[in-house]
Protein backbone atom coordinates (compact mmCIF):
# COMPACT_ATOMS: atom_id res chain seq x y z
CA UNK A 1 0.00 0.00 0.00
CA UNK A 2 1.32 3.49 -0.68
CA UNK A 3 2.43 5.90 2.06
CA UNK A 4 -0.94 7.66 2.24
CA UNK A 5 -2.72 4.36 2.81
CA UNK A 6 -0.34 3.47 5.68
CA UNK A 7 -1.22 6.78 7.38
CA UNK A 8 -4.95 6.08 6.96
CA UNK A 9 -4.66 2.63 8.52
CA UNK A 10 -2.51 4.13 11.28
CA UNK A 11 -5.53 6.22 12.32
CA UNK A 12 -7.56 3.06 12.75
CA UNK A 13 -4.77 1.39 14.74
CA UNK A 14 -4.62 4.37 17.09
CA UNK A 15 -8.36 4.12 17.66
CA UNK A 16 -8.00 0.42 18.54
CA UNK A 17 -4.94 1.03 20.74
CA UNK A 18 -6.73 3.72 22.75
CA UNK A 19 -10.15 2.03 22.52
CA UNK A 20 -11.72 5.27 21.24
CA UNK A 21 -15.08 3.71 20.43
CA UNK A 22 -18.34 5.56 21.07
CA UNK A 23 -20.30 2.39 21.76
CA UNK A 24 -19.54 -1.21 22.62
CA UNK A 25 -18.28 -3.57 19.92
CA UNK A 26 -20.56 -6.41 18.88
CA UNK A 27 -20.53 -9.16 16.29
CA UNK A 28 -23.09 -9.28 13.50
CA UNK A 29 -25.21 -11.69 15.58
CA UNK A 30 -25.03 -9.18 18.49
CA UNK A 31 -22.56 -10.97 20.73
CA UNK A 32 -20.74 -8.48 22.97
CA UNK A 33 -16.99 -8.08 22.44
CA UNK A 34 -14.97 -7.19 25.55
CA UNK A 35 -11.38 -6.08 24.98
CA UNK A 36 -9.22 -7.33 27.87
CA UNK A 37 -5.85 -6.49 26.27
CA UNK A 38 -5.43 -4.62 22.96
CA UNK A 39 -2.13 -6.42 22.34
CA UNK A 40 1.24 -5.13 21.14
CA UNK A 41 1.34 -3.11 17.91
CA UNK A 42 3.23 -5.03 15.21
CA UNK A 43 6.19 -2.93 14.08
CA UNK A 44 7.67 -5.63 11.84
CA UNK A 45 7.23 -6.08 8.09
CA UNK A 46 4.04 -8.02 7.36
CA UNK A 47 1.62 -9.74 9.66
CA UNK A 48 -1.39 -8.57 11.73
CA UNK A 49 -1.56 -5.06 13.20
CA UNK A 50 -1.60 -6.19 16.84
CA UNK A 51 -0.04 -9.30 18.37
CA UNK A 52 -1.01 -11.22 21.52
CA UNK A 53 -4.30 -9.47 22.23
CA UNK A 54 -6.93 -10.88 24.56
CA UNK A 55 -10.66 -10.44 23.89
CA UNK A 56 -13.91 -12.00 25.02
CA UNK A 57 -16.69 -12.72 22.52
CA UNK A 58 -19.86 -13.75 24.31
CA UNK A 59 -18.69 -16.15 27.01
CA UNK A 60 -15.49 -17.30 25.27
CA UNK A 61 -12.08 -15.66 25.79
CA UNK A 62 -9.63 -15.61 22.87
CA UNK A 63 -5.88 -14.98 22.85
CA UNK A 64 -4.25 -14.05 19.53
CA UNK A 65 -3.81 -11.29 16.94
CA UNK A 66 -5.92 -8.39 15.65
CA UNK A 67 -6.05 -7.22 12.02
CA UNK A 68 -7.54 -3.84 11.06
CA UNK A 69 -8.39 -2.93 7.44
CA UNK A 70 -10.06 -0.05 5.67
CA UNK A 71 -12.49 -2.37 3.89
CA UNK A 72 -13.66 -5.91 4.64
CA UNK A 73 -12.48 -6.96 1.14
CA UNK A 74 -8.91 -5.87 1.99
CA UNK A 75 -8.55 -9.17 3.87
CA UNK A 76 -8.54 -10.87 0.49
CA UNK A 77 -7.00 -8.20 -1.72
CA UNK A 78 -4.06 -7.88 0.72
CA UNK A 79 -3.60 -11.65 0.65
CA UNK A 80 -4.21 -12.24 4.36
CA UNK A 81 -6.24 -15.37 3.57
CA UNK A 82 -3.14 -16.88 1.96
CA UNK A 83 -0.64 -15.78 4.56
CA UNK A 84 0.29 -18.07 7.45
CA UNK A 85 1.22 -15.03 9.52
CA UNK A 86 -2.51 -14.32 9.91
CA UNK A 87 -3.44 -17.80 11.18
CA UNK A 88 -3.52 -16.53 14.79
CA UNK A 89 -5.94 -13.66 14.10
CA UNK A 90 -8.89 -13.73 16.52
CA UNK A 91 -10.71 -10.58 15.32
CA UNK A 92 -10.86 -8.67 12.04
CA UNK A 93 -12.00 -5.03 12.13
CA UNK A 94 -12.97 -3.04 9.05
CA UNK A 95 -13.99 0.59 8.76
CA UNK A 96 -16.44 -0.35 6.00
CA UNK A 97 -17.89 -3.77 5.24
CA UNK A 98 -18.23 -3.89 1.46
CA UNK A 99 -19.52 -7.46 1.33
CA UNK A 100 -21.86 -7.79 4.36
CA UNK A 101 -20.16 -11.03 5.46
CA UNK A 102 -19.61 -11.35 9.24
CA UNK A 103 -16.38 -13.34 9.07
CA UNK A 104 -13.15 -14.02 7.17
CA UNK A 105 -11.12 -17.21 6.76
CA UNK A 106 -7.46 -17.73 7.63
CA UNK A 107 -5.00 -19.67 5.52
CA UNK A 108 -5.60 -22.81 7.58
CA UNK A 109 -9.37 -22.52 7.05
CA UNK A 110 -10.40 -21.12 10.46
CA UNK A 111 -13.39 -18.75 10.56
CA UNK A 112 -12.71 -15.38 12.24
CA UNK A 113 -15.31 -12.82 13.31
CA UNK A 114 -15.19 -9.63 11.20
CA UNK A 115 -16.83 -6.51 12.63
CA UNK A 116 -17.70 -3.12 11.21
CA UNK A 117 -16.44 -0.15 13.24
CA UNK A 118 -17.80 2.67 11.09
CA UNK A 119 -20.65 3.31 13.51
CA UNK A 120 -18.51 2.92 16.62
CA UNK A 121 -16.20 5.91 16.23
CA UNK A 122 -16.66 9.66 16.58
CA UNK A 123 -18.47 11.06 13.53
CA UNK A 124 -15.88 13.80 12.91
CA UNK A 125 -13.02 11.30 12.98
CA UNK A 126 -15.10 8.93 10.89
CA UNK A 127 -15.74 11.52 8.15
CA UNK A 128 -12.07 12.53 7.90
CA UNK A 129 -10.82 8.94 7.76
CA UNK A 130 -13.49 7.78 5.32
CA UNK A 131 -12.85 10.64 2.90
CA UNK A 132 -9.11 9.96 2.94
CA UNK A 133 -9.51 6.21 2.45
CA UNK A 134 -12.03 6.47 -0.38
CA UNK A 135 -9.81 9.00 -2.14
CA UNK A 136 -6.82 6.67 -1.82
CA UNK A 137 -8.83 3.64 -2.91
CA UNK A 138 -9.98 5.36 -6.12
CA UNK A 139 -6.36 6.01 -7.02
CA UNK A 140 -5.45 2.35 -6.60
CA UNK A 141 -7.11 0.60 -9.53
CA UNK A 142 -4.92 -2.48 -9.61
CA UNK A 143 -4.51 -4.15 -6.23
CA UNK A 144 -1.99 -6.90 -5.49
CA UNK A 145 -2.48 -9.28 -2.52
CA UNK A 146 1.24 -9.18 -1.63
CA UNK A 147 1.08 -5.40 -1.41
CA UNK A 148 2.74 -4.83 1.95
CA UNK A 149 4.91 -7.92 2.33
CA UNK A 150 6.64 -8.66 -0.99
CA UNK A 151 9.77 -6.96 0.33
CA UNK A 152 10.52 -10.37 1.81
CA UNK A 153 11.56 -11.35 -1.73
CA UNK A 154 14.75 -9.76 -3.04
CA UNK A 155 14.71 -7.36 -5.96
CA UNK A 156 16.81 -9.74 -8.07
CA UNK A 157 14.40 -12.62 -7.44
CA UNK A 158 11.48 -10.42 -8.56
CA UNK A 159 13.34 -9.32 -11.70
CA UNK A 160 14.28 -12.90 -12.57
CA UNK A 161 10.63 -13.95 -12.35
CA UNK A 162 9.41 -10.95 -14.35
CA UNK A 163 12.04 -11.74 -16.98
CA UNK A 164 10.59 -15.26 -17.36
CA UNK A 165 7.03 -13.91 -17.53
CA UNK A 166 7.97 -11.20 -20.05
CA UNK A 167 9.66 -13.69 -22.36
CA UNK A 168 6.72 -16.08 -22.01
CA UNK A 169 4.29 -13.28 -22.91
CA UNK A 170 6.40 -12.43 -25.97
CA UNK A 171 6.30 -16.05 -27.18
CA UNK A 172 2.53 -16.23 -26.65
CA UNK A 173 2.09 -13.10 -28.74
CA UNK A 174 4.16 -14.68 -31.53
CA UNK A 175 2.08 -17.86 -31.42
CA UNK A 176 -1.15 -15.87 -31.55
CA UNK A 177 0.14 -13.87 -34.52
CA UNK A 178 1.05 -17.09 -36.35
CA UNK A 179 -2.46 -18.47 -35.79
CA UNK A 180 -4.00 -15.29 -37.20
CA UNK A 181 -1.72 -15.46 -40.24
CA UNK A 182 -2.89 -19.02 -40.90
CA UNK A 183 -6.52 -17.92 -40.55
CA UNK A 184 -6.06 -15.11 -43.07
CA UNK A 185 -4.46 -17.48 -45.59
CA UNK A 186 -7.10 -20.18 -45.04
CA UNK A 187 -10.06 -17.79 -45.32
CA UNK A 188 -8.51 -16.28 -48.44
CA UNK A 189 -8.42 -19.77 -49.99
CA UNK A 190 -12.09 -20.24 -49.09
CA UNK A 191 -12.90 -16.75 -50.41
CA UNK A 192 -14.59 -15.76 -47.14
CA UNK A 193 -14.73 -12.03 -46.50
CA UNK A 194 -14.27 -10.69 -43.00
CA UNK A 195 -15.55 -9.81 -40.56
CA UNK A 196 -18.46 -12.22 -40.70
CA UNK A 197 -20.91 -12.47 -37.80
CA UNK A 198 -19.75 -15.94 -36.88
CA UNK A 199 -17.70 -18.71 -38.33
CA UNK A 200 -15.89 -21.68 -36.91
CA UNK A 201 -12.66 -22.88 -38.40
CA UNK A 202 -13.29 -26.49 -39.33
CA UNK A 203 -11.32 -29.62 -38.53
CA UNK A 204 -9.54 -29.33 -41.85
CA UNK A 205 -8.00 -26.03 -40.76
CA UNK A 206 -6.90 -27.35 -37.36
CA UNK A 207 -5.32 -30.42 -38.93
CA UNK A 208 -3.70 -28.55 -41.79
CA UNK A 209 0.08 -28.26 -41.82
CA UNK A 210 0.95 -25.00 -43.52
CA UNK A 211 4.07 -25.06 -45.66
CA UNK A 212 6.58 -22.21 -45.67
CA UNK A 213 5.51 -21.52 -49.28
CA UNK A 214 1.89 -21.02 -48.17
CA UNK A 215 3.00 -18.84 -45.27
CA UNK A 216 5.05 -16.67 -47.63
CA UNK A 217 1.89 -14.98 -49.00
CA UNK A 218 2.93 -11.30 -49.04
CA UNK A 219 -0.60 -9.92 -49.06
CA UNK A 220 -1.52 -12.09 -46.05
CA UNK A 221 1.41 -10.64 -44.12
CA UNK A 222 0.38 -7.13 -45.11
CA UNK A 223 -3.19 -7.78 -43.95
CA UNK A 224 -1.84 -9.23 -40.73
CA UNK A 225 0.31 -6.18 -39.95
CA UNK A 226 -2.54 -3.88 -40.95
CA UNK A 227 -4.91 -5.55 -38.44
CA UNK A 228 -2.36 -5.71 -35.64
CA UNK A 229 -1.24 -2.10 -36.02
CA UNK A 230 -4.81 -0.81 -36.18
CA UNK A 231 -5.67 -2.83 -33.06
CA UNK A 232 -2.67 -1.27 -31.27
CA UNK A 233 -3.77 2.22 -32.37
CA UNK A 234 -7.18 1.62 -30.79
CA UNK A 235 -5.76 1.35 -27.26
CA UNK A 236 -7.96 -0.58 -24.82
CA UNK A 237 -11.23 1.22 -25.58
CA UNK A 238 -11.22 1.11 -29.39
CA UNK A 239 -8.88 -1.74 -30.24
CA UNK A 240 -11.67 -4.20 -31.10
CA UNK A 241 -13.48 -1.91 -33.53
CA UNK A 242 -10.18 -0.75 -35.07
CA UNK A 243 -9.28 -4.37 -35.75
CA UNK A 244 -12.75 -5.08 -37.19
CA UNK A 245 -12.40 -2.02 -39.43
CA UNK A 246 -9.11 -3.41 -40.78
CA UNK A 247 -10.80 -6.75 -41.40
CA UNK A 248 -13.72 -5.06 -43.20
CA UNK A 249 -11.68 -2.79 -45.46
CA UNK A 250 -9.13 -5.38 -46.47
CA UNK A 251 -5.78 -4.49 -47.91
CA UNK A 252 -6.63 -6.23 -51.19
CA UNK A 253 -9.55 -3.80 -51.62
CA UNK A 254 -7.38 -0.77 -50.91
CA UNK A 255 -4.70 -2.01 -53.29
CA UNK A 256 -7.20 -1.94 -56.15
CA UNK A 257 -7.06 1.89 -56.01
CA UNK A 258 -3.28 2.04 -55.71
CA UNK A 259 -2.64 3.50 -59.17
CA UNK A 260 -5.32 6.16 -58.91
CA UNK A 261 -4.45 9.72 -57.99
CA UNK A 262 -4.79 10.90 -54.39
CA UNK A 263 -4.35 7.32 -53.17
CA UNK A 264 -3.75 8.25 -49.52
CA UNK A 265 -6.80 10.52 -49.50
CA UNK A 266 -8.84 7.72 -51.04
CA UNK A 267 -7.87 5.37 -48.23
CA UNK A 268 -8.78 8.05 -45.70
CA UNK A 269 -12.14 8.57 -47.40
CA UNK A 270 -12.91 4.85 -47.31
CA UNK A 271 -11.87 4.26 -43.70
CA UNK A 272 -13.59 7.31 -42.24
CA UNK A 273 -16.84 6.59 -44.08
CA UNK A 274 -16.86 2.85 -43.31
CA UNK A 275 -15.99 3.59 -39.67
CA UNK A 276 -19.11 5.74 -39.27
CA UNK A 277 -17.08 8.62 -37.85
CA UNK A 278 -18.23 11.05 -40.55
CA UNK A 279 -20.99 13.24 -39.01
CA UNK A 280 -24.45 12.84 -40.52
CA UNK A 281 -26.23 15.99 -41.76
CA UNK A 282 -24.29 18.27 -39.43
CA UNK A 283 -23.21 21.75 -40.48
CA UNK A 284 -19.37 21.93 -40.68
CA UNK A 285 -17.82 23.72 -37.72
CA UNK A 286 -15.34 25.69 -39.84
CA UNK A 287 -14.15 26.24 -43.41
CA UNK A 288 -11.38 23.63 -43.15
CA UNK A 289 -13.88 20.99 -42.04
CA UNK A 290 -16.25 21.86 -44.87
CA UNK A 291 -13.44 21.55 -47.43
CA UNK A 292 -12.12 18.31 -45.95
CA UNK A 293 -15.56 16.66 -45.84
CA UNK A 294 -16.24 17.75 -49.40
CA UNK A 295 -12.99 16.23 -50.70
CA UNK A 296 -13.32 12.85 -48.98
CA UNK A 297 -17.06 12.64 -49.79
CA UNK A 298 -16.33 13.05 -53.50
CA UNK A 299 -13.69 10.31 -53.33
CA UNK A 300 -15.95 8.02 -51.28
CA UNK A 301 -18.79 8.40 -53.78
CA UNK A 302 -16.43 7.16 -56.50
CA UNK A 303 -15.35 4.16 -54.43
CA UNK A 304 -18.60 3.30 -52.64
CA UNK A 305 -20.14 1.26 -55.52
CA UNK A 306 -17.20 -1.16 -55.28
CA UNK A 307 -17.44 -1.69 -51.51
CA UNK A 308 -19.86 -4.37 -50.29
CA UNK A 309 -18.52 -4.90 -46.77
CA UNK A 310 -19.66 -3.98 -43.28
CA UNK A 311 -20.10 -0.34 -42.20
CA UNK A 312 -20.08 0.93 -38.62
CA UNK A 313 -21.71 3.70 -36.61
CA UNK A 314 -20.22 6.53 -34.56
CA UNK A 315 -21.90 5.12 -31.42
CA UNK A 316 -19.57 2.11 -31.60
CA UNK A 317 -16.54 4.31 -30.96
CA UNK A 318 -15.35 5.51 -27.57
CA UNK A 319 -14.13 9.05 -26.91
CA UNK A 320 -15.02 9.30 -23.21
CA UNK A 321 -12.06 9.81 -20.83
CA UNK A 322 -9.55 9.73 -23.68
CA UNK A 323 -6.88 12.36 -24.14
CA UNK A 324 -7.63 14.21 -27.40
CA UNK A 325 -4.37 12.93 -28.93
CA UNK A 326 -5.74 9.39 -28.43
CA UNK A 327 -9.09 10.04 -30.11
CA UNK A 328 -9.85 7.36 -32.72
CA UNK A 329 -10.10 10.08 -35.39
CA UNK A 330 -6.46 11.07 -34.87
CA UNK A 331 -5.27 7.47 -34.57
CA UNK A 332 -7.15 6.52 -37.72
CA UNK A 333 -5.43 9.36 -39.58
CA UNK A 334 -2.10 7.96 -38.36
CA UNK A 335 -3.13 4.45 -39.39
CA UNK A 336 -3.79 5.64 -42.94
CA UNK A 337 -0.21 6.90 -43.18
CA UNK A 338 1.11 3.50 -41.99
CA UNK A 339 -1.11 1.80 -44.57
CA UNK A 340 0.28 4.08 -47.26
CA UNK A 341 3.81 3.06 -46.23
CA UNK A 342 2.85 -0.63 -46.39
CA UNK A 343 1.38 -0.34 -49.88
CA UNK A 344 3.70 2.21 -51.50
CA UNK A 345 6.99 2.09 -49.58
CA UNK A 346 7.37 -1.64 -48.91
CA UNK A 347 7.27 -1.06 -45.14
CA UNK A 348 7.27 -4.74 -44.18
CA UNK A 349 10.38 -5.56 -46.20
CA UNK A 350 12.13 -2.50 -44.78
CA UNK A 351 11.38 -3.71 -41.25
CA UNK A 352 12.52 -7.27 -41.96
CA UNK A 353 15.68 -6.15 -43.75
CA UNK A 354 16.83 -4.16 -40.70
CA UNK A 355 17.42 -7.42 -38.84
CA UNK A 356 19.55 -8.83 -41.67
CA UNK A 357 22.44 -6.45 -41.12
CA UNK A 358 25.09 -6.08 -38.41
CA UNK A 359 23.33 -3.03 -36.97
CA UNK A 360 23.76 -2.32 -33.23
CA UNK A 361 20.69 -2.36 -30.99
CA UNK A 362 20.54 1.40 -30.39
CA UNK A 363 20.61 2.17 -34.10
CA UNK A 364 18.13 -0.64 -34.80
CA UNK A 365 15.74 0.84 -32.23
CA UNK A 366 15.97 4.28 -33.83
CA UNK A 367 15.47 2.93 -37.36
CA UNK A 368 12.42 0.89 -36.35
CA UNK A 369 10.85 3.77 -34.44
CA UNK A 370 11.31 6.10 -37.40
CA UNK A 371 9.41 3.70 -39.64
CA UNK A 372 6.37 3.94 -37.34
CA UNK A 373 6.37 7.53 -36.08
CA UNK A 374 3.84 9.64 -37.99
CA UNK A 375 4.03 13.42 -37.85
CA UNK A 376 0.80 15.41 -37.90
CA UNK A 377 -0.14 16.99 -41.21
CA UNK A 378 -3.19 18.11 -43.13
CA UNK A 379 -6.67 18.48 -41.69
CA UNK A 380 -6.13 16.22 -38.67
CA UNK A 381 -3.09 18.17 -37.49
CA UNK A 382 -5.56 20.93 -36.54
CA UNK A 383 -8.61 18.91 -35.44
CA UNK A 384 -9.40 16.16 -32.92
CA UNK A 385 -13.01 15.86 -34.05
CA UNK A 386 -15.16 17.22 -36.88
CA UNK A 387 -17.21 19.66 -34.84
CA UNK A 388 -14.41 21.90 -33.57
CA UNK A 389 -10.81 22.86 -34.26
CA UNK A 390 -8.01 21.74 -31.93
CA UNK A 391 -6.71 24.27 -29.42
CA UNK A 392 -3.15 23.61 -30.55
CA UNK A 393 -1.42 21.85 -33.42
CA UNK A 394 -1.20 18.05 -33.23
CA UNK A 395 2.47 17.42 -33.89
CA UNK A 396 2.29 13.62 -34.08
CA UNK A 397 -0.45 11.18 -35.06
CA UNK A 398 1.82 8.40 -33.81
CA UNK A 399 4.55 9.53 -31.42
CA UNK A 400 7.48 7.72 -29.84
CA UNK A 401 5.40 6.23 -27.01
CA UNK A 402 2.79 4.66 -29.30
CA UNK A 403 5.49 3.60 -31.78
CA UNK A 404 7.18 1.72 -28.92
CA UNK A 405 3.91 -0.03 -28.03
CA UNK A 406 3.51 -1.15 -31.65
CA UNK A 407 7.12 -2.29 -31.86
CA UNK A 408 7.01 -4.34 -28.67
CA UNK A 409 3.51 -5.81 -29.11
CA UNK A 410 3.34 -6.20 -32.88
CA UNK A 411 6.55 -5.77 -34.85
CA UNK A 412 8.97 -7.77 -32.71
CA UNK A 413 6.74 -10.82 -32.00
CA UNK A 414 5.65 -10.85 -35.67
CA UNK A 415 9.26 -10.59 -36.87
CA UNK A 416 10.25 -13.41 -34.50
CA UNK A 417 7.64 -15.74 -35.98
CA UNK A 418 8.58 -14.63 -39.52
CA UNK A 419 12.23 -15.62 -39.05
CA UNK A 420 11.21 -18.86 -37.36
CA UNK A 421 8.99 -19.82 -40.32
CA UNK A 422 11.76 -19.16 -42.81
CA UNK A 423 14.51 -20.69 -40.66
CA UNK A 424 16.56 -17.53 -40.20
CA UNK A 425 17.97 -18.23 -36.75
CA UNK A 426 20.47 -15.36 -36.56
CA UNK A 427 17.81 -12.77 -37.42
CA UNK A 428 15.36 -14.38 -34.98
CA UNK A 429 17.94 -14.19 -32.20
CA UNK A 430 18.47 -10.51 -33.03
CA UNK A 431 14.73 -9.88 -32.60
CA UNK A 432 14.63 -11.56 -29.18
CA UNK A 433 17.83 -9.79 -28.12
CA UNK A 434 16.26 -6.44 -29.02
CA UNK A 435 13.09 -7.26 -27.07
CA UNK A 436 15.08 -8.26 -23.98
CA UNK A 437 17.07 -5.02 -24.05
CA UNK A 438 14.50 -2.60 -25.46
CA UNK A 439 14.08 0.59 -23.42
CA UNK A 440 10.63 1.90 -24.21
CA UNK A 441 9.17 5.37 -23.68
CA UNK A 442 5.58 4.25 -23.08
CA UNK A 443 3.97 3.45 -19.73
CA UNK A 444 0.54 2.67 -18.31
CA UNK A 445 -1.26 2.73 -14.96
CA UNK A 446 -1.21 -1.04 -14.44
CA UNK A 447 2.56 -1.27 -14.96
CA UNK A 448 3.13 1.77 -12.75
CA UNK A 449 1.08 0.16 -9.97
CA UNK A 450 2.88 -3.20 -10.21
CA UNK A 451 6.28 -1.51 -10.38
CA UNK A 452 5.47 0.60 -7.32
CA UNK A 453 4.03 -2.32 -5.35
CA UNK A 454 7.09 -4.48 -6.05
CA UNK A 455 9.42 -1.54 -5.26
CA UNK A 456 11.24 -1.93 -8.59
CA UNK A 457 11.48 1.76 -9.51
CA UNK A 458 12.60 2.12 -13.18
CA UNK A 459 12.77 -1.58 -14.11
CA UNK A 460 9.55 -1.19 -16.13
CA UNK A 461 11.41 0.84 -18.78
CA UNK A 462 12.94 -2.38 -20.08
CA UNK A 463 10.30 -4.06 -22.22
CA UNK A 464 10.84 -7.58 -20.95
CA UNK A 465 10.04 -6.43 -17.38
CA UNK A 466 7.20 -4.17 -18.59
CA UNK A 467 5.57 -7.15 -20.31
CA UNK A 468 6.35 -9.36 -17.33
CA UNK A 469 4.48 -7.00 -15.02
CA UNK A 470 1.40 -7.11 -17.25
CA UNK A 471 1.59 -10.90 -17.38
CA UNK A 472 2.01 -11.13 -13.60
CA UNK A 473 -1.01 -8.98 -12.81
CA UNK A 474 -3.40 -10.30 -15.44
CA UNK A 475 -2.65 -14.00 -15.07
CA UNK A 476 -1.85 -14.25 -11.37
CA UNK A 477 -2.77 -11.24 -9.17
CA UNK A 478 -6.19 -10.54 -10.70
CA UNK A 479 -7.06 -14.25 -10.76
CA UNK A 480 -6.12 -15.01 -7.14
CA UNK A 481 -3.36 -17.36 -8.28
CA UNK A 482 -0.89 -16.14 -5.66
CA UNK A 483 0.23 -19.65 -4.72
CA UNK A 484 1.11 -20.35 -8.37
CA UNK A 485 3.24 -17.18 -8.58
CA UNK A 486 6.92 -17.46 -7.65
CA UNK A 487 6.69 -14.32 -5.53
CA UNK A 488 3.50 -15.48 -3.80
CA UNK A 489 4.94 -18.92 -3.09
CA UNK A 490 7.79 -17.33 -1.17
CA UNK A 491 5.58 -14.91 0.76
CA UNK A 492 2.52 -16.96 1.64
CA UNK A 493 4.11 -20.33 2.41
Amino acid sequence: MDKNAKVHEKFLCEIWKNQEFTKELTTKDEQKITVIDVGMENKELGGPDFKNARIKIGNITYFGDIEIDNFYSDWKTHGHYLNKRYNKVILHLALKNDSNLPYVFTQDGRKVQSILIEDCIDKNIQAAIQEAIISERKNRINKMPCNEINELVTEQEKLNYLYELGLSRFRKKSEKILERLKEIIYLKELNIKEPVIKYELDEKFHNKIFTSEELADTEAWEQLFYELIFEALGYSKNKEIMQRLAQSVQISFLRSFLKQEKFQQRMEAVLFHVSGLIPENAAPADHDTAEYLKKISVLWNEIKPFYDGVTYHSSQWHFFKLRPQNFPTVRLAGGVVILHRILTRNLLNRIISLFDGKINLNKLTTELRNLLIVKGEGYWSKHYVFDQAAGQEIKYFIGVSRADEILVNVILPAAAIYFEIFNKKAEGQQVVKLFLNYLQKSENNLVNEVSSTLCLHDAWKRSVFYQGMIELFRNYCSRDKCLECNIGKRIFN
